[in-house]
């Protein structure tokens, strides 16, 4: 997925229903003019809504998505001002020419693997990698990021603390000198 870096508001749903996901995709557009950037479904049986548009518009679009999901909302979150290094990582593999120190936040939902790729990224001075979206792997997602170990340690800081409070951590790691060997395979 391709997002545009001058986004500044966006917005995701994750819904437990398909049939519910496709309805509410519709009603949200029908609403406000809002981009849709991704709406597909995703592991294991979900459907995910990912959107953008101007502050009044995406605003109006996330309450009506939230008001036709009803109880088959999973998580959902609407980022004003959303970091750009979070951006460019959403559904991409960022290649970088150096790994310093790694983190890595793994989650029970898109969402927040996107909330804490953000919060990590205006935290201190790190690349953020990746943030995977749940494809092929039991709907869960993660978000890679990399840079000087006290800049790692205070993102992975900031984003588990986002991730704990949803009740959304799977697991995390940090690893303050990764070997080079592990490159190619963290890179993809």
């Amino acid at each position: 997925m391709t997002i545009e870096r001058h986004i500044t508001v966006l917005g995701v749903l994750e819904l437990s229903s398909i049939a519910v996901g496709i309805n509410v995709l519709d009603g949200m557009v029908k609403v406000a003019p809002v981009k849709i950037l991704d709406a597909r479904t995703i592991c294991p049986g979900k459907y995910l809504i990912v959107f953008c548009g101007d502050v009044a518009s995406a605003e109006y679009a996330f309450h009506k998505g939230l008001e036709l999901s009803g109880k088959y909302i999973i998580d959902s979150m609407l980022l004003r001002q959303v970091h750009p290094e979070c951006l460019g990582a959403i559904g991409n593999i960022k290649m970088v020419t150096e790994l310093q120190a790694i983190g890595i936040i793994e989650t029970s939902t898109v969402t927040a693997a996107i909330e804490a790729a953000d919060i990590a990224a205006k935290e201190s001075g790190v690349a953020i990698l990746e943030v995977r979206l749940a494809i092929g792997f039991g709907g869960k997602s993660y978000m890679k990021l990399t840079g000087t170990l006290p800049d790692v340690q205070a993102s992975i800081e900031a984003g588990l603390a986002l991730v704990k409070q949803k009740n959304a951590l799977c697991a995390h790691s940090l690893i303050s000198q990764p070997h080079s060997e592990i490159a190619p395979f963290f890179l993809k």
